[in-house]
């Protein structure tokens, strides 16, 4: 028996008539072609968007903004990989009806429409809440997750650092500057050294000594913080899983409990997500349209005052507390084992003894306990603390809502078990799947642009498996028809408004 063989790659044949016979019916891209066709261009701000009458034309902004969602849809999003997708691919010849736009028109558009893209994402999330019903909008689960910057470590400067460069070229260019001395004065008919080279390096080392300037000029700017030369807006960061170190971005999302779309993101510099949870519940109650909602998020979230924010908003917090780092070995004396006497305003120790209020901390206004007396003549001291005077106990102002919120963790487990679920499923699928654990831009403007197409292909993939190609697709088309006819209703809202308000402020006049 032989092999399956293929057709004779020197046999005439006829291909079909048309493109489209090669894209099937319930294929993604169809999903792609209409949505961005029913999309309002201008009104979202993409370059080009409007056509001059003259000078050369630009490629039209649909096609290529077609072109990435492809690319992100296919793990391929370097500009120059796109621009050989559209030499090779059937699929993105017909997303883009046999255009071929070279590599820097592809890169430039990503850069130039950074604020658009976001506008797009948010779009589809409209489309997914008010058409397709994909939104709960009950309960959602906040996370964050670090994205390597496109910066290297070592271009991410401290202020001793900078110096310590600054310092070895000076004593560099002073040697040379010595050099130069001694070959001038040499007795010798012919010089020591060839002056032109020496020249040549000094050039050299001066310029890198005016950017180490500039570099420490920037760090004193910056209140003394490490800066990063080629992304400015990166941090040095410690990424999840014992991987050290790394000048990353923040990404924090919002993610829906109904089918695990990302309702919402922002990308921030902070190292840590203590800062970020108030923040988050405001942009998911914006993006959803309503303000009472169940917020899941892990202990690095459980900060008092951003709790208390985040519930004045309508928010029920499920946060766990998080236990201080310098933790005693003995398990049995943790901070948790210290028990809060409301009425008197004291925390009674595992071993008996009562530690009263001593003072406030002026830099956050936190609360400290402690009895130097009772832990002098305690005989488990050793066992408590390592200091060697008392062991103190910290209340934050807004414990009781770090309590509150704590505790409905533990009455609600099945509930809470979910926001690991929710949380981790996008970055995986962004981050390991896909292969996008590192930004291609830099600032924070563009990599929220970039964060938009990975999190826009994400719900787009969502809703495709969930509903089919076809019912998104008629989803799209009723959308787009309502959402033209408000677009419509509003602008003559608005130009009634102004023609109303001109003509009385023509009349008082």
């Amino acid at each position: 028996m032989g092999y399956v063989t293929g057709e004779d790659r020197y046999q005439m044949s006829l291909f079909p008539m048309s493109l489209d016979e090669y894209v099937s019916e319930d294929n993604p891209c169809r999903v792609i072609d209409v949505f961005v066709d029913h999309l309002n261009l201008v009104n979202l701000g993409f370059k080009y968007a409007k056509v001059k009458d003259v000078g050369r034309p630009p490629y039209d902004p649909s096609d290529l903004l077609k072109l990435y969602i492809y690319g992100y849809n296919n793990k391929v999003r370097s500009s120059r990989r796109l621009q050989k997708e559209t030499l090779r691919n059937v699929e993105v010849m017909w997303l883009l009806n046999g255009l071929t736009p070279d590599d820097k028109t592809i890169s430039n558009f990503r850069t130039d429409n950074r604020v658009a893209l976001k506008k797009v994402f948010r779009l589809f999330n409209q489309l997914c809440l008010t058409e397709l019903n994909l939104f709960g909008k009950e309960t959602e689960s906040i996370d964050g997750s670090k994205f390597k910057a496109n910066n290297s470590r070592r271009h991410r400067y401290t202020k001793k650092e900078a110096e310590d460069q600054l310092n070895r070229l000076e004593k560099q260019i002073t040697e040379y500057l010595n050099d130069l001395d001694r070959n001038d004065s040499a007795e010798e008919k012919e010089p020591l050294l060839n002056r032109d080279s020496v020249e040549k390096a000094l050039e050299k080392l001066n310029s890198r000594k005016v950017n180490y300037e500039a570099i420490l000029k920037k760090i004193e700017d910056n209140d003394g913080n490490p800066v990063c030369t080629t992304d400015e807006d990166a941090a040095l960061m410690k990424l999840s899983g014992g991987k050290g170190f790394e000048v990353s971005h923040n990404v924090q999302t919002a993610v829906d409990d109904k089918h695990g779309l990302v309702a919402d993101f922002n990308v921030t510099n902070h190292v840590n997500d203590m800062l970020e949870l108030s923040n988050m519940v405001e942009r998911v109650q914006e993006a959803l349209g309503v303000k009472e909602l169940n917020i899941l998020a892990d202990t690095g979230y459980s900060n008092g005052k951003e709790i208390n924010d985040a519930e004045k908003t309508g928010a029920t917090c499920y946060i766990p507390k998080s236990e201080p780092n310098n933790q005693p070995k003995d398990e049995a004396y943790n901070r948790n084992k210290f028990e809060y006497d409301v009425e008197n305003d004291q925390y009674i120790c595992p071993a008996g003894n009562v530690l009263p209020y001593v003072r406030t901390r002026e830099r956050d206004n936190f609360k400290v306990y402690g009895n130097r007396a009772a832990c002098n003549g305690c005989p488990v001291k050793d066992k408590c603390t390592k200091s060697k005077t008392l062991r103190e106990i910290e209340r934050s102002p807004y414990q009781k809502d770090v309590d509150r919120a704590a505790q409905r963790v533990e009455e609600n487990p099945t509930l809470y078990r979910r926001r690991q679920e929710l949380s981790e499923h996008p970055f995986g699928v962004v981050k390991r799947i896909w292969g996008y654990d590192q930004f291609l831009c830099r600032g924070n403007e563009k990599v929220t642009g970039e964060i938009s197409l990975m999190f826009l292909t994400f719900n787009m993939r969502r809703a495709i498996s969930i509903l089919g190609t076809k019912k998104v697709i008629e989803g799209i088309r009723k959308w787009a028809f309502f959402y033209e006819k408000t677009l419509v209703y509003l602008f003559k809202y608005v130009f009634i408004v102004r023609r109303t308000l001109k003509t009385h402020f023509v009349a008082a006049c």
